[in-house]
């Protein structure tokens, strides 16, 4: 238990992607039916990115205090990392879309040689939201089930 103590600064928010991650899964098999395959892939809901990193946030903060320099590195990566999961990625999907679409248009080239691109990278902002609010109630309950222990 003194392990788990000493170091729930990475512990919790590493948690909290794992757990994240397979409410995304469960999410995703009630939807569309079990394909294993999803357990690990990147987007939908809730963003388990996002949910690290406001994790990681609150964690820091609670343990090290909102002063110190490890929280703000901490807010800066959660800025950075829910930036790319809202924008970069959701730009990297839309061009593997048009990508596909003019793969499919062209008639006179091999398309075997072009796979199909993934189309679904990035995060819609609800989705980065719920991994905030994901992230941040699991840290708290961690931090809270941690203390009581």
């Amino acid at each position: 238990m003194e392990f788990i103590q000493s170091y729930a600064v990475f512990l919790i928010p590493v948690a909290v992607i794992v757990i994240a991650q397979i409410i995304k899964f469960v999410r995703y098999s009630l939807m569309h039916g079990l394909d294993w395959n999803y357990l690990l892939s990147p987007g939908h809901m809730p963003s388990a990115h996002a949910a690290f990193v406001t994790a990681l946030v609150v964690t820091i903060g609670y343990y090290d205090s909102t002063a110190s320099s490890a929280f703000a590195v901490a807010m800066g990566l959660a800025v950075i990392v829910i930036y790319d999961a809202v924008r970069i990625r959701m730009h990297i999907g839309d061009q593997g879309k048009y990508f596909n679409m003019l793969v499919s248009q062209l008639k006179d080239i091999d398309q075997s040689q072009f796979p199909r691109l993934k189309e679904r990278v990035g995060h819609y902002t609800s989705e980065v939201v719920a991994g905030v609010v994901v992230g941040a109630l699991l840290a708290a309950l961690l931090i809270t089930l941690m203390q009581s222990l």
